[in-house]
């Protein structure tokens, strides 16, 4: 594929609905100049490349990665004690990964001391929107990370620093998680007063705020200090998943962004520490998508992110599977889609940009081989991925895609 190019699928998905009939994407110096039905005239003097049985859509955006972690066991310590050269690899490596597996987007919610802000990307490598390294109390939830802070000046640098650093999204972590030692996931880091004062700065200084929260308590504090997203939201208890009616309509009111972070290889278990959770407080997978399906039905809005890097279970590149457990909670198979491209740009801060099969959009496009619609599966069957208007997978690029369990397995080496 040159600059200047056409696409012609059976399938088409244009970050909000499908498009009947498919469609052709022409793609000019970078970006969408026409999205056609697909049967209409083809032009003149410049290639198409026809996909039958594929489905076109635009590049997938995983929401919540952790780009410097690689997917081992325990990766958010592990990668405190790497070099920068050591950094660097796992950093080109997670990057990559996604990228086969038709991620062209991602926001990085889990830096290490500005490793990812402060590196200058490459053009085969997804656009990057950073947090910087997790806002957290010392000795806290991911404190190796290096955000670790105390009072309200030391909440208020800490995002002036991130906005120095090129931030586009600020994300602090108000319950404990379970991936560091010594950590509780149902206790409260943060009060309502200390969130609102990172809410109010960053604002003001034109950055969203993410929260980390588990615990219900830290699902209200989040609402009561108006974040504009939550990940995961489990609201989770000594007893399980219980959400409370006046939270989700809060989140719904309020229009607050929850990334559940599905998205696991489904060949694998859950890590260690999902399941000594799981023991502990009664929760399972089920309660999980029914509480999500719950949320979905009240008109909260939903993006796929995986919490990439985190475990075995979740290397780099399982978007996809993302998608097909927002569909197990009940989600139609438009809505699970839009939440990992179109729902997703938003996010981001990226819905002007890409996100969308539009005029005008930047041309990040994927093609799989399939039909979402009738089997979600058809997300991991990779044919051609293009960045910013380069073909980076597929046919005469030197780079074709890796099952994604194969992806698993350089996570874990």
């Amino acid at each position: 594929m040159g600059t200047s190019f056409t696409i012609r699928a059976d399938h088409a998905f244009d970050g909000e609905r499908f498009l009947p009939g498919g469609a052709q994407v022409r793609v000019e110096d970078g970006l969408i100049v026409q999205v056609l039905p697909r049967s209409a005239p083809l032009p003149d003097g410049e290639p198409v490349f026809e996909r039958p049985g594929a489905t076109v859509l635009p590049g997938l955006i995983d929401t919540h990665v952790h780009a410097v972690a690689g997917g081992e066991p325990d990766a958010l310590t592990l990668d405190a004690a790497r070099s920068a050269a050591e950094r660097e690899r796992t950093l080109r490596r997670s990057l990559l990964e996604q990228v086969r597996a038709g991620v062209t987007s991602v926001r990085d919610l889990g830096d290490h001391r500005f490793a990812v802000l402060d590196r200058t990307g490459r053009e085969d490598e997804p656009r990057v929107v950073g947090s910087g390294p997790p806002i957290t109390v010392p000795g806290g939830h991911c404190a190796a990370l290096g955000g670790e802070v105390g009072g309200p000046g030391g909440l208020r640098g800490a995002v002036r620093l991130r906005h120095e650093h090129g931030a586009g999204a600020i994300k602090i972590l108000v319950s404990g998680g379970a991936m560091t030692a010594g950590s509780d996931l149902l206790r409260l880091q943060f009060d309502v007063a200390a969130v609102r004062a990172v809410v109010d700065l960053a604002h003001a200084l034109g950055l969203p705020v993410t929260a980390h929260a588990h615990s219900v308590p830290s699902v209200e504090v989040c609402l009561e200090a108006r974040v504009d997203g939550i990940e995961h939201c489990t609201c989770l208890t000594a007893t399980g998943i219980r959400t409370p009616e006046e939270v989700i309509d809060g989140l719904a009111d309020q229009q607050v962004t929850v990334c559940p972070t599905f998205g696991r290889l489904p060949d694998l278990p859950p890590s260690p520490q999902a399941e000594r959770i799981a023991r502990r407080t009664g929760m399972t997978l089920q309660d999980r998508f029914a509480q999500v399906g719950r949320l979905h039905a009240a008109g909260v809005p939903l993006v796929a992110g995986t919490d990439a890097g985190i475990h075995p279970a979740k290397p780099h590149g399982v978007l996809a599977h993302s998608v097909a457990e927002l569909l197990a909670c009940g989600l139609p198979i438009d809505a699970a889609l839009a939440a990992a491209t179109g729902g997703a740009a938003r996010a981001c801060g990226l819905g002007d940009s890409t996100g969308y099969l539009r005029q005008g959009r930047v041309a990040d496009l994927l093609v799989v081989d399939g039909d979402p619609a009738r089997d979600v599966g058809a997300l991991t069957r990779v044919l051609d991925v293009v960045l910013r208007g380069r073909p980076v997978v597929g046919p005469g690029t030197g780079r074709v895609p890796q099952d994604l369990t194969d992806a698993g397995r350089r996570g874990r080496s």
